[in-house]
This record gives C-alpha cells, structure tokens and sequence, in this order.
C-alpha cells in the first residue's frame, strides 16, 4: 500500500488527470479522521465530522467535474454504532441534512445518488431524505455518488450467500451455478463498476471491512492527511499516482 508523496502544485494536477484514458472510472474513499482532527484542536469530536461535510462537498463536486463515473464514499460502518449515542445522533443529523440541503447542488450538476448498507438502525426520518434524494436523482446522468451507510463488506458477503441459499432452496438455480458473477450480482453494488482507485486518508494502512469483493485488484493510496483536511490537490495527486501504476490483473506485460 502506497502512502502520500510530496504535493504538486494543483494546476499541474489538473492537467494532468484530463488524460481520460488513464483516469480511474470509479473512485473509493475511507473518509478517516474526523475525530482525530478535532481532538488535535482541543474541539469536540463532532466538529471532525461537521467539517468532513465540507470535504465531501470538495470531493463530490471535483469528481462531477472531472467526470468520474462513481465516487464511492465510506460515511458509516455497520461497527460505528458501538460509538457514544450523542455522536451517532449528530452523524444521522449530518446526513439528513446533507440530504436536504445538497439536492440542488447534486441536480445542477447532474450527479445521481446510490446507497449501501442496511437500513437497520437508520431513523425513518433520515431514510425518507435518503429516499427522496435516490428518487429525485434517479435519472441524472453524470457521476454516481455512493454513499456507504450502516456499511460491512463481511455483512454484505453474508447477505449475498443468505440470498443465493434462498434461490437454491426454492429450486431456481443448483449450487455448481454459484460463479463469481452470481455472487457479485447479490452484491449491494449488482451493476456497478468494481473501484480502480481506493484512497484512504489519516495515514491507517487498513481497508476495515470496505468493499472487500470489490477492491480486488484496485490501486489503494493513503494520505497522512485527516479527512477534514482532504482537498481538491489531494484528489489530483492520488489520481497522477495512479495512472503511474502498471495494472496487471495478474498478468504480466509486455
């Protein structure tokens, strides 16, 4: 896993990733560190998180501009509900707003919005702005935004097996049609693209149980950077690293 090197300078980054050829089609990100950048500045925990929007907010908009395909972004694990209630309830808080108050953004700028996850846990409140957001954005035709929410890839494998079994036992499909396409179409990203690039931010060298299927062969980049602190230079250099990087698929090249 690579970490970060020296920034360049946002204006040679930005020539640089209009090479479509070599820009990745579907970015993943661990947004890590909000309440470690907080805490470096004697701020409540929830002040990481309030502030992490504005990176989201960056990072979705670079994307849309740079026409990316997906941008798919961790925003909660299925582990985090172990965190305390006051924080869990600012988090639900920060989604159903964001849910509301970017739609215009998201429509002016054509993004449609995908969510995975399970829904369990989630206020009916917040899944109806989720709801109504997938709804109204459902025919956009720009980047896909995907957001991660009450996420575990471990829990999305498991869910896929429970509905392959139900399939076997109901007669539709024997077990020797169980491929690597069948468990990716169970998949909570049936019809999306697998990620190219994985970009993890506050310098941890875990993937913590995201999208495990899914990254398979894809380039991961890691930034010594908070999430808080992630920038549109941040995007850049990630996506110059990885149009350096020789995809092999487990082959070799000539």
């Amino acid at each position: 896993m690579s970490t970060s090197t020296p920034e360049r300078s946002p204006a040679n980054a930005s020539d640089s990733v209009t090479d479509r050829q070599r820009a990745p089609r579907h970015i993943a990100i661990i947004m890590d560190g909000n309440g470690r950048w907080a805490q470096q500045r004697e701020l409540p925990r929830i002040e990481g998180h309030r502030n992490g929007v504005s990176s989201v907010r960056r990072t979705v908009e670079e994307c849309a501009r740079l026409d990316i395909e997906q941008l798919t972004l961790f925003c909660l694990s299925s582990e985090n509900w172990k965190r305390p209630s006051h924080e869990l309830d600012f988090l639900m808080h920060l989604l159903e707003q964001y849910m509301i108050e970017e739609r215009a953004l998201l429509m002016e700028q054509g993004i449609r919005v995908q969510v995975i996850g399970r829904r369990e846990g989630i206020p009916v409140r917040v899944l109806n702005e989720i709801n109504k957001t997938i709804e109204i954005t459902s025919t956009n035709k720009g980047t896909t935004l995907c957001l991660a929410i009450n996420y575990g890839a471990r829990g999305e494998i498991s869910d896929a097996v429970q509905q392959i079994a139900r399939r076997i036992e109901q007669g539709e499909i024997s077990a020797d049609q169980i491929d690597e396409k069948l468990i990716a179409d169970n998949l909570y990203t049936s019809g999306m693209p697998d990620p190219d690039l994985l970009i993890r931010t506050s310098g941890e060298m875990r993937i913590s149980n995201f999208l495990l299927w899914q990254i398979s062969y894809a380039e991961l980049w890691v930034t010594e950077k908070y999430w808080p602190e992630f920038e549109e230079s941040d995007l850049h250099q990630a996506m110059e690293i990885y149009a350096t990087r020789n995809r092999r698929f487990g082959g070799l090249t000539s």
